[in-house]
């Protein structure tokens, strides 16, 4: 089965111009954040990482955010195969990324992430760091390389640990300002550190991190400030979630209360992305009242903000564009199946739907390659797709 287009004739709103800070966007179509597990054991990119993300440049996407990139060269890394923005050679192969994506005509931003407890692959075999010597709930997942099931009770962070993450950050931001890319995005999401401070029960420090809420989010304010310290007006975006990659139930308790705290405690942001981790928009979106987390998070922040979750259903997107919801729309599993999306809509042609099997043995672009491969094979055609992984 095919996603139709269903726009009626008109022009769909995601292909309108935006502006996110001083990055002009061709439309409000963005690629999400996706681990790709791709890069050298050294954590470099690849030539196969550049094709890539010139595919959906190539296809017509106005923004392009990056897997999660790690930013220290001791307890960041979350898998094995995760690049780095750390060593010079790191930021010289991402400038091969970034110049093949530019020729496409797209625009590309780095995610920068720590992997805190959940680390599942770390080069540099440092143990996992986290606010409280909690074990995380849930397995390792095995699609991206995790064994032995349950993770290990981090060790819980000192004020030295905190000082080194917040320099690690700043000094990635750099690196990537220095490699090519557009912009950055904090990653403050979907279980890793930043999140697990925020997390009331990943973190049960008593100091100034923990407590209320607004302790909690005290890390994300200060890696933002230490970024935005870095690199001055290079844009700077934050990605939020209530679900995580190892708890999809997990919400804010404080509900729409925590948001605000959340949300305001970030204002000095280029924009953020709220994220739903694999899950439908409507799903994670809304709080009891009936407003959703995004139109709050434009509300209190006052910036722009990128919703995430099925906006491959082109009706849903149309309204969450028009509703006032946010201002321009992530897709993963839809970007995947279709790295042309921008162009298919604009043309009226129907959306390919996303195959799992994309994601076997691994959720790597090797697995894809041999997928895309297969298909053709068996049909005759080329999917449109030559690559697979969930939302990082």
């Amino acid at each position: 089965m095919k996603t139709s287009i269903t726009s009626g004739g008109a022009q769909h709103p995601a292909l309108e111009p935006f502006r996110i800070g001083s990055l002009p966007l061709r439309n409000r179509l963005a690629v999400a954040p996706m681990t790709r597990i791709s890069a050298t054991a050294q954590g470099v990119p690849t030539a196969q990482m550049a094709e890539y993300y010139r595919e959906y440049a190539l296809g017509g996407f106005g923004l392009i955010v990056t897997e999660g990139i790690y930013v220290d060269a001791a307890h960041s890394q979350s898998y094995f195969g995760q690049p780095g923005l750390v060593t010079v050679e790191q930021v010289a192969e991402w400038r091969a990324v970034t110049g093949a994506v530019h020729a496409a005509g797209g625009t590309i931003v780095a995610q920068l992430m720590h992997a805190g407890a959940i680390s599942q692959g770390n080069a540099f075999g440092a143990g996992t760091i986290g606010p409280s010597a909690v074990p995380p709930r849930g397995q390792m997942m095995v699609d991206y390389g995790g064994v032995g099931g349950a993770w290990d009770a981090p060790r819980q962070m000192t004020a030295h640990d905190i000082d080194e993450v917040l320099d690690g950050f700043a000094l990635a931001a750099v690196n990537a300002r220095e490699a090519g890319f557009d912009g950055v995005e904090i990653h403050g999401a979907n279980g890793y550190l930043l999140d697990q401070f925020l997390t009331d029960y990943t973190n049960l420090r008593t100091d100034e991190y923990g407590g209320p809420v607004r302790n909690r989010i005290r890390l994300t304010a200060q890696v933002l400030e230490a970024v935005r310290e870095a690199v001055g007006d290079f844009p700077v975006g934050v990605r939020l979630s209530q679900t995580k990659v190892n708890d999809f139930g997990y919400r804010w308790p404080g509900g729409e209360t925590d948001a605000w705290v959340i949300f305001a405690a970030l204002r000095e942001a280029t924009y953020l992305h709220i994220a739903s981790e694999g899950r439908n928009f409507i799903e994670t979106a809304r709080f009891p009242n009936g407003v959703t987390i995004t139109e709050l998070a434009r509300e209190v922040s006052g910036l722009p903000v990128i919703a995430n979750g099925g906006m491959h259903d082109l009706r849903q997107a149309a309204d969450v564009l028009t509703g006032g919801h946010a201002d321009v729309l992530s897709l993963g599993r839809g970007a995947l199946a279709n790295p042309d999306l921008p162009q298919r809509i604009s043309a009226g042609i129907e959306l390919d739907d996303f195959d799992y099997e994309m994601l076997h043995p691994l959720a790597d672009l090797d697995s894809a390659a041999a997928w895309r491969a297969q298909r053709e094979t068996a049909t005759g055609r080329i999917p449109a797709s030559a690559s697979a992984s969930r939302t990082s």
